[in-house]
Order: structure tokens, then sequence, then C-alpha cells
């Protein structure tokens, strides 16, 4: 009796270290996938807020930190482009424009939403503050300002983060996220997640995925 209990237990731990090591091995292969798969989320999302800030500039001559903002610019307003009235290559018609003194251009007014965000519903566009897989309850961390160069020049500067920690953390990646996060900081001195901008110097919106 005595020996097939100990055959027993010794089957059982045989079992255990054999889950244990699958565990070991299978955990960071699967995080990585997962990884990827959120990363390309939370990157495709942090474009549509850059797209959004520097049309927001273009307009305003200056970034916004308040997604409020932000948001009702891309589902409400309007910016204004120039366009050729004629082609430049038909010489009747630039003929017929110069009789008329005209300029061979026309000022025109266009929806941001329906020229820069026509793959986003609008409901999308509200949402476009939360970080994915963060349940709509993490947003972004938004912030903008100004700055002025050594040269003097004064340049208008944006950033915006999602960190890893608010994407990639759950019960059973615990110590992954721990680990990556240690590594941007202390091995690759980065930052820890995905972002854009940066409010110590002008960088055009650089993406740390680029």
């Amino acid at each position: 009796m005595g020996k097939k209990l100990l055959q027993l237990v010794l089957a059982l731990v045989v079992v255990a270290l054999g889950y244990y090591i699958y565990y070991l091995i299978a955990t960071p292969i699967q995080f990585e996938r997962d990884q990827k798969v959120r990363e390309a989320a939370v990157i495709e999302r942090i474009k549509d807020i850059r797209t959004a800030e520097r049309q927001f500039k273009s307009k305003y001559q200056h970034f916004t930190a308040d997604f409020d903002s932000l948001i009702n610019f891309v589902l409400n307003e309007t910016m204004e482009g120039e366009r050729k009235i004629v082609d430049e290559d038909d010489s009747v018609a630039m003929a017929r424009l110069k009789k008329l003194r005209k300029k061979n251009v026309e000022k025109f007014t266009y929806s941001v939403k329906d020229s820069m965000f026509k793959h986003l519903t609008p409901e999308a566009v509200k949402n476009l503050r939360y970080i994915p897989f963060t349940g709509n309850k993490t947003e972004f961390k938004l912030a903008a300002g100004i700055l002025t160069t050594e040269s003097k020049i004064v340049i208008p500067t944006v950033e915006c983060r999602a960190p890893y920690i608010a994407f990639l953390d759950t019960v059973a990646y615990r110590q992954e996220v721990v680990n990556l996060v240690d590594n941007c900081i202390n091995v690759f001195n980065k930052y820890p997640g995905i972002k854009f901008g940066s409010m110590e110097s002008g960088n055009n919106e650089a993406g740390n995925w680029e």
C-alpha cells in the first residue's frame, strides 16, 4: 500500500513538474504574441490621435492637451484648403483665366471627419481617448505646450503616451510585464510603452514604434 501511494505521489509530482516547465516555456511565447496584437491596436489608435493633433495645430497653431476639444474638432469642425481651378496644361482654360485676371486657385472648406477620419464612426472618434484593452476606462496621457529652443524659436509641443502596464498587465502576464518595463527603463533607457511626440524637444511628433 505504501509503495503504491509513493508511486502515485511521484506521478503527481512528475505531472506537476511537467506542467510547470510547460508554463515557463509557453507563457513568454503567448505573452509575446498577445503583446504584438495589443501594441498594434494601440499604435493604430495613437496614430489617429496624432493625425487629429496635427490637423488641430494646422488650424489653431498649437496642439491641445484636452481630449474633449480634440474630439469635438474632429467631429464638428472644418478646415480650409486650396485647389487648382483648371488644369495648368490646358492652355485655353489658362488663357481664359488670365483674361479674367483670376489666379488659378480657389479656396474651399472641408470636414475634418469626412476627409481625414472616414475610417472611423462617430462613436470610434469619441473613444479615441481610451487605450485599447482597458475597457474604455484608461485614457492616453496627453500633454501639450510651448517650447523655446536655444535659438529662441518658439515651437508648439505635444506628447501622447500609453504605458505598457495599462494595456498588457494581467494576472497571467504580471511578471512578463514587470520584466518588460524594467528592461525598457534600466537596459534600453526608453519609455515603457507606446508614445509619440515630446514635451522636451520638437521631434515632429515622431512615434517610438517607427
